[in-house]
């Protein structure tokens, strides 16, 4: 019984040892028993003692004999390579049957040499698949030890966190192991496949018992904070934050199991991250690489929950919501950076910033709830008021909701530009991460009933300003939408729908995606500009219908049209120029064959796949050509009216007209001509009327041309001083705009100076005209009109 006395305290018993002596001894009499007990028991540890032993020698022997049998392999193959490279140095003797002799003798070596590497090849694969057997197993065994029940009911959890950390450790090595196959031994795609089943079953195990066990500790550090820390009225942030952010206010042994949990789970995804690299190895990476940081996740998934609460209250007020999550987002971005980028950076996970991480996934949360719970209730009130015919309060509501996306985004963009990053359009990646907006990218339905509502309301305000007539006749004072310091003379309206424009572009800047600025702008912008062409375009024609442009009125009525169409027009060619336009056209052709861009132009005419505002500078263009043609036909065909009788009177070329300067049958055209280009230069810009004036100085030059000297007028001296006389006047109405008016009525003068020509110069142009007129400087006439004109011309004795 002495023995039984040698028992230690029950208090310093496993609770099973405690069990099994309660059920053994449970009665006084049980204890008589307990010698032969004792001997029975000794006798069985004895047993196994010695099954120990003989299991151990065993495998002592079983090691010994396999690192015999290896050291024998390597000790052979090294011969074998001896003896080759012994036999490669051997000259065969010469000889014809030598010679075939050697010949077979060097195939049979060259079947030895593959079939020794096949054997090299196979010991390889036996050795590595082996190695990878062992740490598949390493991996199998630390996952079912944190899964034990009772290893996780008497074990601290330290205990399990450090399994946790040698399995991650033994995954790294079977990946790097893996990793090396793959790219020295393409070929063993099988063993490769089997091994990376069994790690993804210990994966689909270890990912969310990691992720448990931080969510745990989260909870044990109380997180998240009470919401009510960021409804304090307290106007410094840092001091809400170190009363609120327990990650500051942690303990330092807290702050060791943080920090260890914490690099659990950074090095498991970026494990995860490198098996992906691997398995997408000549494939799209960037579709399943860039994951957000699981830390962080776990971070603001609480933090979500908690805020939907308020939230769901809110859905008539989402300025609340946004200035919540701002709050939030804002209060703890600080602490981001001090406190968890340099654990990121210690985990050497490449390519992550924690401020980002944090602002991109306080977003998204929020554009998950949106398109859960707001976005159908905005949607379904825009349905009813569509069913009622109601006035639609619903579409006020829809653009104050884009409103506050797009105030909150440009917030959310300066707290990430706070830690030196600068963000430009074409950042699309951060720019999708860190945009309230970019839930259009997986609703284009939304978008399309965004743009739909936004064209509506522009469209709404510009047919109040395209029917006050003020907005027509009042001018646009200075260059108030563009850098060019051009008058033109432009009326209020164009500005009018330029501001709307701006407004749609502004708007569309926030858009995070190029794909989606170019739709919402083709969708909204264009139409726009369009309806502004068609305004402009019908006041010219109502003007052309009532008096055919003959009124001074009408005239001034297209003019303004037309001035407004090149301010117009010069604002959007400078728009165009601006970075965000030209990367717009840059990424449609980048995004041409990507599955995204597909429905992009859906309905959409194919002409306007191109530069955004091509089509509708080219439409301005020809409204603007083809308008001031129209004036200079109208005007044309006033003074070719009033000159008629000038054209076909062929006498008065063979006289002069004593007291006058100019012809009499000519003044009335003249002053027509003088009348008609002073209203239009009143009234039009600099730049169009100069086309007015060339084009009818050019028109001119071919009445006078051929309504003159084509028209076997005979020219005494008399008339062609009269003729002279009446170009200089003519010239003199011309001479306002330019320093040589006769060089736009390149005929008429060299005609002239053809008839100014003496007898014998006359002579001389005849017997060599083409080389005459060519040293003269008369490029602008044939050599048969010039024969035509000089025929014509009468000389007296």
């Amino acid at each position: 019984m002495e023995s039984l006395q040698t028992l230690p305290p029950p208090s310093h018993l496993s609770p099973s040892a405690l069990s099994f002596l309660d059920h053994r001894f449970h009665t006084q009499c049980a204890l008589a028993d307990a010698p032969n007990f004792v001997s029975e028991l000794q006798t069985q540890c004895a047993e196994l003692d010695r099954a120990l032993d003989e299991l151990t020698r065993r495998l002592g022997e079983g090691l010994a004999a396999y690192a015999s049998f290896s050291g024998e392999i390597h000790g052979l193959f090294g011969h074998v390579t001896d003896r080759l490279a012994a036999l490669s140095s051997t000259v065969v003797p010469d000889g014809g049957r030598g010679k075939a002799d050697g010949k077979g003798f060097k195939e049979e070596l060259a079947a030895l040499a593959k079939e020794v590497a096949r054997l090299e090849t196979v010991r390889v694969y036996a050795e590595t698949a082996l190695k990878l057997d062992t740490l598949v197993g390493d991996i199998e065994d630390a996952v079912s030890f944190t899964m034990s029940k009772s290893m996780r009911k008497h074990s601290s959890s330290q205990n399990s966190q450090e399994m946790h950390m040698l399995a991650i450790k033994t995954l790294k090595t079977t990946e790097g192991i893996l990793a090396s196959i793959t790219k020295a031994h393409p070929q063993w795609k099988q063993l490769v496949s089997a091994v990376d089943h069994r790690v993804d079953r210990a994966l689909a195990i270890l990912r969310p018992q990691a992720i448990a066990e931080h969510r745990a500790l989260l909870t044990s550090l109380g997180w998240p904070p009470p919401l009510s820390a960021f409804t304090s009225s307290n106007s410094d942030a840092r001091n809400v934050n170190q009363v609120s952010n327990p990650l500051l206010s942690m303990q330092a042994d807290l702050k060791l199991r943080y920090s260890e949990n914490f690099f659990a789970l950074c090095n498991l995804q970026e494990l995860q991250r490198k098996r992906k690299v691997r398995q997408l190895e000549g494939h799209d990476r960037e579709v399943a690489l860039r994951q957000p940081l699981w830390v962080i996740e776990e971070l603001v998934n609480p933090l979500s929950l908690a805020s939907q609460r308020h939230f769901s209250k809110w859905i008539d007020k989402p300025e609340f919501i946004f200035t919540l999550v701002y709050k939030i987002t804002r209060d703890f971005v600080d602490s981001m950076d001090e406190l968890l980028q340099p654990l990121v950076d210690e985990a050497m996970l490449l390519g992550y910033s924690c401020r980002e991480e944090w602002i991109s996934a306080m977003v998204t949360s929020l554009t998950t709830y949106m398109a859960k719970e707001i976005f159908p209730s905005y949607i379904s009130q825009l349905d009813e008021e569509s069913a009622t015919g109601t006035q639609s309060s619903a579409r006020i509501s829809w653009l104050h909701l884009i409103d506050l996306m797009i105030a909150f985004d440009k917030r959310i963009k300066s707290l990430v530009e706070n830690s030196g990053v600068l963000l430009s359009f074409d950042d699309d990646d951060i720019m999708q991460k860190i945009s309230s907006l970019a839930i259009f990218s997986d609703r284009p339905d939304w978008l399309d009933l965004w743009a739909e509502i936004e064209l509506d309301d522009a469209l709404y305000k510009l047919k109040l300003d395209i029917q006050n007539e003020n907005y027509w006749v009042k001018k646009v004072e200075g260059a108030v939408l563009s850098s060019y310091t051009d008058d033109y003379k432009s009326p209020l309206i164009s500005n009018s729908f330029l501001r709307h424009l701006a407004s749609v572009i502004d708007r569309c800047r926030s858009l995070p995606r190029v794909s989606l600025r170019s739709k919402f702008l083709r969708l909204v912008g264009l139409p726009i500009i369009r309806n502004f062409f068609d305004s402009i375009l019908i006041r010219c024609q109502e003007a052309e219908g009532l008096t055919a442009l003959t009124d001074d009125d009408a005239v001034l009525k297209v003019t303004i049209s037309v001035n407004a169409a090149h301010y117009f027009e010069s604002v959007i060619k400078e728009w165009s120029e601006d970075v965000f336009f030209l990367e717009m056209g840059m990424g449609e052709d980048d995004e041409a064959g990507m599955e995204s861009s597909a429905n992009i132009y859906e309905g959409l005419p194919e002409s306007s796949r191109r530069v955004i505002f091509d089509d509708e500078i080219k439409k301005l263009e020809e409204f603007r050509t083809e308008w001031v043609e129209k004036i200079s036909l109208v005007i044309l065909r006033g003074f070719d009216a009033l000159s008629r009788d000038y054209m076909k009177n062929k006498k008065h070329w063979q006289k002069g007209e004593e007291g006058w300067t100019v012809s009499k049958a000519l003044v009335e055209a003249l002053n027509y001509l003088q009348s008609k280009t002073s209203v239009v230069e009143v009234g039009l810009n600099a730049r169009d009327f100069v086309g007015v004036w060339r084009s009818l100085a050019a028109g001119i030059d071919r009445l006078l041309f051929n309504g003159i000297l084509m028209s076997n007028v005979k020219f005494h001296r008399s008339g062609v001083d009269r003729f002279g006389n009446d170009l200089d006047v003519l010239f003199g109405v011309f001479g306002s705009w330019c320093l040589r008016p006769e060089g736009f009525f390149p005929k008429t003068s060299e005609g002239q100076k053809l008839l100014k020509l003496g007898k014998n110069e006359v002579e001389e142009c005849k017997a060599g005209a083409k080389k005459w007129l060519k040293e003269n400087g008369l490029r602008h006439l044939s050599e048969t009109e010039a024969e035509k004109i000089l025929k014509n011309r009468v000389f007296t004795s």
